[in-house]
């Protein structure tokens, strides 16, 4: 069988992916990506981002610093787990660094502490090497700095 595609016009597409990025911030990557799932030639997607960031629906900076806000704040992700997906989206080293801002370090450490004092207290493992293992283990999957880690994980068998 075969399949239907539905076709957009340019107006039509423009007003979709105006609603799309107002919904939550979107990057180049994710509004090219749904302009190619929605079949339009390259002309329009090109001629549809430079419309959308000329009326400021579509910003890789202000995408980059929510992002970087929202993964900490929410997911608990540290700044190398950030960067990663950043770089994975195809976020400039500018805009990475601009994100990066949005995370005082009080905040980061105070996050990064009790994130691993709650993942110590609940690792239920008699054998301390594996303790520790699962413990570095989870905030490397995080995103924490190794040097980080270490240093709590000590402090932390130490007591």
């Amino acid at each position: 069988m075969q399949q239907k595609h539905q076709y957009f016009s340019i107006d039509d597409a423009t007003k979709k992916l105006e609603y799309y990025c107002s919904y939550q911030e979107r990057c180049h990557a994710e509004v090219v990506q749904k302009l190619q799932q929605m079949h339009m030639i390259p002309q329009a997607i090109d001629s549809i981002v430079v419309h959308l960031i000329e009326n400021n629906f579509l910003n890789e900076e202000r995408f980059a610093r929510s992002f970087a806000r929202g993964k900490h704040r929410i997911k608990k992700w540290g700044k190398l787990r950030i960067v990663n997906e950043l770089k994975f989206r195809g976020i400039s080293k500018y805009n990475i660094d601009s994100a990066l801002k949005e995370i005082t370090s009080e905040e980061y450490f105070e996050t990064f502490h009790t994130l691993a004092d709650t993942n110590w207290n609940s690792i239920k493992e008699s054998n301390l090497l594996k303790k520790k293992k699962k413990f570095c283990d989870f905030l490397i999957r995080k995103g924490y700095e190794s040097r980080l880690i270490f240093e709590k994980c000590n402090d932390l068998s130490a007591e």
